[in-house]
């Protein structure tokens, strides 16, 4: 090894000081969002383009967000990228600024029918969507009988007896059987929800083999399950994409079921809510916004423009969409559905 003099170390120091004093001017945005769910390429263009650094930061779950912004972490991030009932939640509480409107310039993006669905904030003065997204079923057609029902009550069918799972989400799973029955996946009444859970317990429960939020897209994959409540992306992602035409059915039953509005939301106590404006402003450029639906094959229903730039073939089409209804923050009533979940995990 090379041995430096003390003169040349010294230099050297306040070279490395001064690269350092400049790294330093630059704004750095710290985005909070969801594992896998900031395409690398956007971010490293709008670093490029507004001088500035973005630290990003991932999250599993609403729980994991809110519990570590509530926690002390709210100063550790300019935005933050909440499904719905946590926007109200956090509105609620007072978690967060207003966007930039004049630097919100893609607003006119925003598709008019996603934005019907918002109570909480239909103007996007806090929150603006980021991505409309649903559950649906899974059947793998080669283990598959070929005449099952296309709605959730394909789950009563004894031919999947032993290979079908749902997923370790109460809000999802009652609200499948809410919607198979005619209600609202944010009903509180007592009589719609012992009804959906008479449903599930005597005719869905005998037929799933489990309850799982991580592993049954290989066990889809792997032909161990057959029929499947969850996120394409879970199945799409393990099958090898020139066997999905072969492999999988997926779809969103007709009469919808319950949905989730992922959005981009700036924290209260952000020094940075122009620039974060800019990042929410940017990502809703119809060319970036296809690049985040390209690598997940995601259907275009946000951000419509976007379909004109896309080059992948979406695993569902949009329109499966449109009869989804948004699960809403519920309150003290939040309760009932986790009582009711309880019950049923214990049979």
């Amino acid at each position: 090894m090379k041995i430096l003099s003390k003169m040349t170390l010294i230099a050297a120091g306040i070279v490395a000081g001064l690269g350092l004093v400049s790294c330093d001017q630059k704004k750095t945005l710290r985005v909070y969002n969801w594992t896998y769910y900031t395409p690398k390429t956007v971010i490293a263009a709008f670093e490029q383009e507004f001088d500035c650094k973005v630290k990003l930061t991932e999250y599993e779950s609403n729980e994991t967000m809110f519990n570590k912004l509530i926690n002390g972490g709210a100063k550790s991030f300019d935005i933050v990228v909440p499904s719905q009932d946590y926007v109200s939640i956090l509105l609620k509480k007072n978690m967060l600024q207003p966007i930039v409107q004049e630097k919100f310039t893609n607003r006119n993006k925003i598709n008019p029918d996603v934005l019907a669905k918002i109570t909480y904030d239909p103007e996007m003065k806090y929150a603006v969507p980021y991505y409309f997204g649903a559950a649906g079923i899974a059947v793998n057609k080669t283990k598959a009988p070929a005449d099952y029902e296309r709605t959730w009550n394909i789950f009563a069918d004894k031919r999947f007896e032993g290979h079908a799972s749902m997923l370790d989400d109460y809000r999802e799973v009652i609200g499948d059987a809410l919607s198979y029955k005619g209600y609202s996946v944010c009903t509180v009444n007592d009589n719609e929800l012992n009804e959906a859970i008479s449903l599930i317990k005597n005719d869905w429960l005998p037929n799933i083999i489990k309850f799982d939020a991580d592993g049954e897209g290989k066990d889809f994959a792997s032909g161990n399950l057959w029929l499947c409540q969850g996120y394409a992306e879970l199945f799409f992602g393990e099958v090898p994409e020139e066997k999905w035409d072969e492999t999988i059915d997926f779809f969103i039953p007709e009469n919808g079921g319950p949905s989730y509005l992922d959005s981009m939301c700036i924290l209260k106590d952000s020094p940075n809510a122009e620039l974060a404006t800019d990042f929410i402003n940017f990502i809703h450029r119809p060319e970036n916004y296809a690049q985040f639906l390209d690598f997940f094959h995601f259907p275009c229903y946000v951000n419509l423009e976007a379909e004109k730039h896309m080059t992948s073939t979406p695993m569902y089409p949009a329109s499966a969409m449109e009869n989804c209804e948004l699960k809403h923050d519920l309150g003290a009533d939040l309760g009932k559905y986790y009582q009711q979940w309880e019950k049923l995990r214990i049979q």
